[in-house]
């Protein structure tokens, strides 16, 4: 069994000691395309009757084998089942600082001895051939380290949004894997939503004419942990929830808000959130005149995206959450399938990396979202509207 040489607890808090030593200080790519056309006239029937001379053989598929960093709700609830039902990636490894969760994941996972590791060990996942991808499900000022750290060990990285705390540690990320040669992905899983997407091709299309004004609002009734630690998570609602706000507004319109004004909520429970917002409001303004209200809280329940334009308009509400996505539009109800998102998301990443083709939700991407989160918060502080350059 793996030597596990530090608890989970001796390492966030170690890594949050370390970050205090820190200062904490690309355009949404189009939707993916539809599948080419045959660029062949189909074979005359006469030759498709043939036998052929030389059967071929079928053609046999490799899984990428994916290790998840960080074995919390997320990884548990979310990840880690969505990879039972992938086809093209499948749960490889773990890397996590608690012993128990090695032992019951070991288990429960049937994740061989040899693919499990602790944060300490992490870097020796480079001469495990059976990892691919590293998908690293930390708080998320730990995120830039480990993905520095996986791109360095010869691996794929998809990182949870949002992608850093700053944009610093984004370029950081981007450069390090570019060295390394290896594909970034943030974890977007609503850019493979059929709901969400549907927004994005109304929005972009202008399908009910020009967008005048976008609605987002996310927000929860409660949270606990990490995510109330300034250090750790880089903000409140904001960096974990109001994040999708932010995409929501890019991937609807396809384009990127040009200046922000934002005011801070008053604090319902100060003690809890002493370090971070409890809730925040902010405007967004886009090209064209376009404005998007947006909101996020952590004790307030939200769930919203709507668009309203010249002829019409389209709304998701719930639009965010992991399953059960409903919406309409001025013409009438959406009528989607509901899918795994977290399953769609990896299979694509695998798909992008065996076809040499860019991920939909690359580095860059994330690094935009976290450009915009700090512009957010420099209005919420200043009182004064901010430019996003």
């Amino acid at each position: 069994m793996v030597q596990f040489l530090n608890s989970r607890r001796a390492f966030l808090k170690s890594a949050s000691y370390k970050i205090t030593m820190l200062t904490l200080g690309s355009g949404v790519l189009p939707v993916l395309a539809a599948e080419a056309e045959p660029l062949l006239d189909p074979l005359p029937e006469s030759i498709l009757a043939e036998e052929p001379l030389i059967k071929p053989k079928p053609l046999v598929q490799k899984k990428l084998g994916i290790a998840l960093v960080g074995l919390g709700g997320y990884s548990g609830g979310q990840l880690a089942p969505a990879l039972q039902e992938t086809e093209h990636c499948y749960l490889a490894g773990i890397v996590t600082g608690t012993p128990q969760k090695a032992i019951d994941w070991k288990a429960k996972y049937n994740i061989p001895t040899g693919n499990i590791y602790d944060y300490n060990n992490f870097d020796e996942i480079s001469k495990n051939q059976d990892i691919d991808i590293v998908y690293v499900v930390l708080p998320n000022a730990l995120h830039a380290d480990f993905v520095v750290r996986a791109a360095k060990a010869g691996k794929h990285v998809i990182c949870e949004k949002p992608m850093a705390v700053t944009v610093e540690d984004c370029d950081r990320m981007i450069a390090a894997c570019e060295e390394a040669g290896k594909m970034l992905s943030i974890g977007y899983r609503l850019h493979f939503e059929p709901y969400n997407r549907e927004m994005m091709r109304l929005g972009q299309k202008e399908i009910f004419g020009k967008i005048k004004t976008i609605e987002a609002y996310d927000g929860m009734g409660d949270t606990n942990g990490w995510r109330l630690d300034k250090k750790l998570a880089g903000g409140g609602p904001l960096m974990d929830v109001g994040i999708y706000c932010v995409q929501a507004c890019r991937y609807t319109t396809g384009m990127e808000p040009i200046a922000v004004t934002a005011i801070e909520g008053i604090k319902k429970k100060p003690e809890k959130y002493k370090d971070v917002e409890e809730s925040l409001s902010w405007t967004l303004e886009f090209p064209g005149g376009i404005i998007a209200n947006c909101k996020t809280s952590y004790t307030q329940d939200m769930n919203l995206l709507r668009m309203n334009a010249e002829k019409g308009w389209a709304q998701l509400s719930p639009a965010y959450p992991y399953r059960g996505q409903a919406g309409e539009t001025s013409e009438g109800k959406m009528d989607f399938p509901s899918v795994n998102q977290q399953a769609r998301q990896m299979d694509d990443f695998a798909m992008a990396i065996m076809e040499g083709r860019p991920t939909p939700v690359p580095g860059q991407m994330g690094r935009q979202d976290v450009k915009i989160l700090q512009a957010i918060y420099k209005a919420m502080e200043t009182k004064q509207r901010v430019e996003i350059k």
